[in-house]
């Protein structure tokens, strides 16, 4: 090989080297976006660079994932990123990026709940009563103590007959038809939010109690009006197919088999509103649990329980507000899940000894 093909070749492999090490400069030091736009992102502990940086990617705080792991290898950051809940803009490279990850300066001030979708006001307490204790740790109290502080401050706000004592500056109308002993047990949407860490519990109950505005449209209250029924009546109705039927497709049966029993007075006999009294979760109660002295129990009691078992989600709402008419006036759920419809009692029967016995 001559000398001057081995030049060539060093300066070939030269202009591709400086041509890389340009690109991966830019990629370094480029906004992944011109957007100042606050994005959250969350590192859980214990979590390794790639899967950190994949989850960057697809959030779109990062172009290219390999780049970005090749520079914290290069700068040794690769066992550094802090764990946490962040929030920074869009706008940063992936040096600043790195930098804030690593010092941990952006560590969010907010944190995500996730309220599911037919959990009671004490079932929401309970979870929240967790990140209470933990944002709380340091006050010298047990974490015991903490949680039970929490647990009665939040049912204390929750069985408000007036939503005006808890956020004064607002008046929220769908709770206009509300009885005044019921409190906000229904009303409490499940869904995803963002909270400041430390919120108050009035700050959480708000967001919920707005999203819930925001939800019921007023094509729903239209129909609801139509049909001479209260949103309560619905909320109330809504609660006990969201805890009677896990398929959505079901729930719109559920409700018009319901619906249908009230009008030709026969009791609502739903298990859901015995296991709110018993506390259980059983797919059949006993014979004892349904002779239980409450006016929850739908055995005993002809039409709807006092008020909502539970905080529905829209799907359970929408059932309620939009009820299918069949021939069924019997259904039962399986232990996978799904339901199973019956026109008469004997059938009803057969089929609980089919599935459930």
């Amino acid at each position: 090989m001559t000398k001057k093909i081995i030049l060539a070749i060093l300066a070939v492999l030269i202009l591709v080297g400086a041509g890389g090490f340009i690109y991966f400069l830019n990629q370094i030091s480029m906004p992944v976006s011109a957007k100042a736009e606050e994005k959250f992102f969350v590192i859980e502990s214990g979590q390794g660079v790639h899967a950190i940086s994949d989850n960057l990617k697809k959030e779109g705080l990062i172009k290219n994932s390999f780049i970005f792991e090749t520079y914290l290898w290069f700068k040794k950051y690769g066992n550094k990123l802090q764990a946490g809940e962040y929030s920074f803009p869009q706008n940063l490279n992936m040096v600043d990026l790195s930098r804030i990850l690593v010092s941990g300066e952006a560590l969010s001030k907010e944190r995500v709940i996730k309220i599911i979708e037919g959990w009671s006001s004490v079932e929401i307490a309970e979870y929240l009563a967790d990140f209470y204790a933990e944002d709380n740790a340091s006050s010298g109290k047990s974490e015991e103590a903490l949680k039970k502080k929490f647990l009665t401050d939040f049912a204390e706000s929750v069985s408000t007959t007036d939503s005006r004592e808890l956020i004064p500056d607002k008046t929220y109308s769908f709770l206009a038809d509300k009885p005044a002993d019921q409190g906000l047990e229904g009303y409490l949407f499940p869904d995803t939010y963002r909270i400041y860490k430390n919120a108050e519990i009035s700050t959480i109950v708000e967001k919920m109690l707005d999203n819930f505005s925001q939800k019921l449209t007023s094509e729903m209250k239209a129909e609801m009006e139509r049909q001479g029924k209260t949103i309560f009546d619905i909320i109330t109705m809504a609660s006990i197919v969201e805890k009677e039927v896990r398929g959505e497709g079901d729930r719109k049966i559920a409700a018009g088999i319901f619906y249908k029993r009230m009008e030709e007075g026969i009791p609502l006999e739903s298990d859901a509103t015995v296991n709110y009294i018993t506390g259980k979760q059983a797919l059949q109660p006993t014979y004892d649990d349904t002779r239980q002295d409450s006016p929850y129990n739908t055995y005993l009691n002809q039409g709807l329980p006092p008020g909502p078992i539970c905080n529905p989600g829209l799907d359970a709402i929408e059932a309620a507000i939009y009820p299918e008419t069949t021939d069924y006036l019997y259904f039962l759920t399986k232990p996978d899940g799904s339901t199973v419809f019956s026109k008469t009692y004997e059938e009803h029967l057969a089929n609980k000894n089919k599935y459930l016995n």
